[in-house]
């Protein structure tokens, strides 16, 4: 197969991957079928909906149905060595160990029902020398494709703020001869009937899959550090129109490469370069401004 086919392939086993995950963790009325954890003496504590929380656990969650997926399509994933490298996962065909795909899982929650956002790895060392190893599993450009596979949640909306983090006796679960070791009898234990009735901190659950470059905005994901941002509007991520979904992904790279470091005179004055209308004016490719999607970039400055 060519590149591009087992590009195309990859994708499609991808998109209806992620179609099957929301069945597996989610119930029926749309509850994270992650409830707490277990102790020996089957106390089940709740979990906080810390995002940073419900992130690791999303992932430890759909890591098993990952495996049976790569397993399924030919795959063997590779892990990152860190925990800040790029990407999460790698994805290497083995029938042809040239092909890697680099796939990053990215979790968060809705802001008023219809806006989400995340950060789409850096745009410093490795993005800019693609041929180096700094902070990723293998070179950028030994990369045949880059994905970001998203969950998008609700967080559940709990009246006293310690309601999320309880300890539940579940009377399905209870121990034929009792608890009388029970570390932790002194604390408050509730007692219900069936697992299910434990509250979920999270629910309805949105999938996507996208290349990188067709969710990204123009703008830094986060602070001073060197990170791709993505649009935030969920619809639009799910659909992947990104800012440069219709300049396409060469664009996307040349802008990222750049970003913060070219410079341009603008109004008699040196300014560097941090939107794509800056940065298609700087190219002389005015006339690409109709295949920007303005809504994820940053918007124009008035021009004196």
């Amino acid at each position: 197969m060519t590149t591009k086919q087992y590009t195309k392939k990859f994708e499609k086993a991808l998109y209806n991957f992620v179609e099957e995950l929301q069945k597996y963790v989610s119930t029926e009325t749309g509850e994270w079928t992650i409830k707490g954890f277990i102790d020996i003496y089957k106390n089940i504590y709740t979990i906080s909906s810390d995002t940073k929380i419900v992130s690791k656990i999303l992932e430890i969650h759909i890591f098993p149905e990952i495996l049976r997926f790569a397993e399924k399509h030919n795959y063997k994933i590779i892990l990152a060595e860190h925990q800040n490298w790029y990407p999460d996962l790698t994805f290497v065909s083995n029938e042809n160990e040239k092909i890697k795909f680099a796939v990053d899982l990215k979790t968060t929650y809705r802001r008023n029902g219809k806006v989400a956002g995340f950060t789409l790895g850096s745009h410093g060392a490795y993005f800019k020398e693609r041929d180096k190893s700094k902070n990723i599993q293998f070179p950028y450009n030994e990369y045949t494709g880059h994905y970001c596979l998203g969950i998008i949640y609700t967080r559940t909306d709990f009246e006293d703020d310690l309601a999320e983090t309880k300890i539940y006796k579940v009377q399905e679960l209870q121990a034929e001869y009792g608890n009388k070791k029970d570390p932790v009898k002194d604390r408050k234990v509730t007692k219900i009937d069936k697992l299910k009735s434990i509250v979920s901190v999270i629910k309805d659950f949105d999938f996507f899959v996208a290349p990188k470059w067709k969710i990204a905005s123009d703008s830094q994901g986060s602070g001073n550090t060197a990170n791709i941002g993505s649009i935030k509007d969920i619809e639009d991520l799910k659909k992947g129109n990104g800012v440069f979904s219709k300049l396409g992904e060469k664009w996307f790279d040349e802008y990222w490469m750049n970003y913060g470091t070219a410079t341009m005179i603008k109004n008699g004055k040196t300014i560097k370069i941090t939107n794509i209308w800056d940065f298609l004016e700087f190219k002389g490719r005015t006339d690409l401004f109709d295949k920007v999607v303005a809504k994820g970039a940053k918007r124009r400055k008035n021009e004196k």
